[in-house]
């Protein structure tokens, strides 16, 4: 691996430390769970990423996704990630500050995770 690949991944990897916040840190999906909140949180109108709990849906089996869901008033965002049984909901807090640049910014996101799953 060349020096300025190591670099990119190293950003990358405080980018992540730097953005992800709040009480839970747990992110659902393991290693894919964590590559998902990863891209996001690369996006440079991401400002921090807050994780909530970790709920149980009633139907079993089903693989692991993800979606961008629409923007609040102020343009902050919701990440739904789902795997199994379980789903977790994610805060995307974003640096714009109306409803129409949120939704630029879902939809942006949105064909990032349809290329990555």
């Amino acid at each position: 691996m060349t020096e300025s690949a190591e670099i990119s991944l190293d950003s990358g990897k405080s980018s992540l430390k730097s953005k992800l916040g709040g009480a839970h840190t747990t992110i659902i999906g393991g290693r894919t769970g964590k590559k998902i909140v990863k891209l996001v949180s690369q996006h440079s109108e991401i400002k921090k990423i807050i994780p909530s709990v970790i709920s149980v849906k009633g139907t079993a089996g089903g693989k692991f996704s993800g979606k961008v869901l629409r923007a609040d008033a102020r343009g902050n965002l919701r990440l739904l990630l789902s795997e199994g049984r379980s789903f977790q909901e994610l805060r995307l807090v974003t640096t714009v500050g109306a409803a129409e640049e949120g939704d630029r910014i879902m939809n942006e996101l949105n064909e990032i995770l349809n290329e990555a799953l």
